[in-house]
């Protein structure tokens, strides 16, 4: 409990307000933005403002917080779902940006490899793990994905969190205070190098206890993830929400959300704009490029190797949206935090979103390659490409 209480008085910290400088920040998950920070096709746009742009960590002034409770006025998000959601419930005004959704990546259930459990009905009245965090600066987003998985799979076996016991297990979930942490990075990358996250377990709390037969079952959030404990040689899974074709189902903390303060959006809109215009050129380096994609992507997320990466990113858009499809996928995350008190207030995912980013860094995007087509076959410019920018 000490190293909990020590978390919890932490402050979250970050730079000075500087509208010359813009932040990001990621999640190890399949985005443009972690391919961009290999690119650097994001600080490109931002340097024809002359504005830096850079990681969040590249400053020692700031901690891992901000990732978090979005605290800093010139920082933008791409990662999962709950945290942001977190925050426009209870925290602060934020603009939902665009979303990138791995449509089939739900959650598993893993067992032990050589228990006689093969179905959700075996575990009846058996022990299912769910992890609490001892860090209340942070959302929980594991404990969430973990409820609401447990609670989909159990549904779909006929089945109710009655039918078992579960099983909590606190933990201190304080490695953002560690020095060697805290150290500034200049990519989200060189994190990474620091830890062995394809075998740091921190990023699978309940394993060690499943392993040691505190419980007899436990929610993983993604298909990558059973991947790695499959691996060991110890573990099975004998559910995946992903194998059904209900994409209502496929909500673990996904889809993966880009936000900016309303601040931003309010006062510098031609930031956020800047912003977009570089995720929509990654997303479509990548989708064209997907086995390249995966290899820069295997250095971040926790699928098995770039081959696993490649079959896990093939059938996923990389360039975000806010299609009304994914719009309702983050509104059932967003309810099922409501219904199960993950969040105080409620709010509207409709008007949360802000497609006119999008649509401005698109439309933008579009003239500048039609000037560039254009004037390329020219032996000058016209009246019409100096008078104007628009397409049609």
């Amino acid at each position: 409990m000490t190293n909990a209480k020590a978390t919890t008085q932490r402050n979250s910290d970050c730079v000075p307000l500087n509208w010359k400088e813009v932040y990001y920040t990621n999640c190890p998950l399949v985005s443009a933005s972690n391919v961009d920070q290999e690119l650097g096709w994001t600080r490109e746009e931002f340097k024809k403002l002359g504005v830096t742009y850079a990681f969040m960590r590249s400053r020692r002034e700031t901690n891992w917080y901000p990732h978090y409770i979005h605290n800093q006025d010139n920082l933008i998000r791409f990662g999962g779902l709950f945290p942001p959601v977190h925050v426009q419930a209870d925290i602060r005004r934020t603009r939902l940006l665009g979303v990138t959704h791995a449509v089939n990546e739900g959650g598993v259930m893993m067992v032990r490899a050589r228990d006689k459990i093969f179905r959700m009905k075996d575990l009846k009245g058996k022990k299912i793990g769910l992890s609490k965090s001892l860090n209340t600066i942070k959302n929980d987003w594991w404990r969430i994905q973990e409820h609401q998985g447990i609670e989909l799979m159990l549904m779909l076996n006929d089945m109710t969190m009655k039918d078992v016991e579960i099983v909590e297990f606190p933990y201190p979930d304080d490695w953002y205070d560690k020095p060697e942490m805290l150290d500034p990075m200049e990519n989200p990358s060189e994190l990474w190098l620091k830890r062995d996250h394809k075998r740091d377990l921190a990023f699978r709390p309940l394993e060690t206890a499943l392993e040691k037969g505190l419980i007899d079952a436990m929610y993983m959030q993604t298909g990558p993830l059973s991947q790695l404990s499959e691996l060991t040689g110890k573990f099975k899974a004998i559910e995946d929400l992903g194998r059904y074709p209900d994409w209502t189902l496929q909500v673990a903390n996904i889809p993966a959300a880009i936000t900016c303060t309303a601040v931003m959006a309010e006062e510098h809109p031609e930031l956020v704009v800047a912003f977009m215009k570089g995720m929509i050129k990654v997303g479509r380096w990548a989708n064209e490029h997907k086995r390249a994609a995966a290899a820069i992507l295997d250095r971040q997320t926790f699928y098995r190797d770039v081959d696993a990466t490649y079959e896990g990113i093939k059938h996923i858009d990389m360039v975000p949206n806010l299609s009304p499809q994914n719009l309702v996928s983050v509104d059932i995350g967003k309810e099922f935090m409501l219904s199960h008190g993950y969040i105080k207030n409620d709010f509207d995912v409709q008007k949360w979103a802000a497609p006119e980013f999008l649509e401005t860094a698109a439309r933008e995007l579009l003239e500048a390659q039609w000037q560039k087509v254009t004037t390329a076959k020219l032996p000058e410019a016209t009246k019409l490409l100096e008078d104007s920018r628009r397409v049609g």
